[in-house]
């Protein structure tokens, strides 16, 4: 039963992200999912929350918003573009999903990525579940 239902999660998130260019939120267990399909995540919170939580083990830390909430997109974008093309799945993910949801319809919206994943509740909601995090390497 498991295995059907993982396979079945798996195929809608992949047909979701074929048929629309919108983000698709996930839940935790979606993540899980797409973690062990190697889809990258990016934790685009700042050094000093990955410090004080952790951070998900193999995420990407890229900081979008600095502290007074100001992006710097060129920069980020130029990170990202190593990572993935505009067609290539990625999962962001930040404390509460405010900042990841708008961060997604970003790419989304006005650059044309096809497939990003919004972890909605963010790392809060993951460590509430007991979800194991990593201490952060920070470059």
């Amino acid at each position: 039963m498991k295995k059907i239902l993982y396979i079945s999660t798996i195929l809608y998130i992949l047909l979701t992200s074929i048929t629309y260019s919108e983000v698709i939120e996930v839940s935790n267990s979606q993540l899980k999912s797409l973690l062990e399909n190697n889809v990258p995540i990016i934790d685009i919170r700042r050094e000093e929350e990955w410090k004080a939580t952790g951070i998900i083990e193999n995420s990407i830390l890229m900081t979008f918003f600095d502290k007074n909430g100001k992006p710097n997109t060129s920069d980020w974008l130029n990170k990202l573009n190593q990572i993935a093309s505009k067609k290539d799945p990625i999962v962001l993910i930040c404390r509460t999903g405010r900042r990841t949801g708008i961060v997604a319809k970003f790419l989304s919206e006005k650059l044309g990525y096809k497939s990003i994943y919004d972890v909605t509740d963010g790392i809060t909601e993951w460590l509430k579940e007991g979800n194991s995090v990593v201490k952060p390497i920070i470059n």
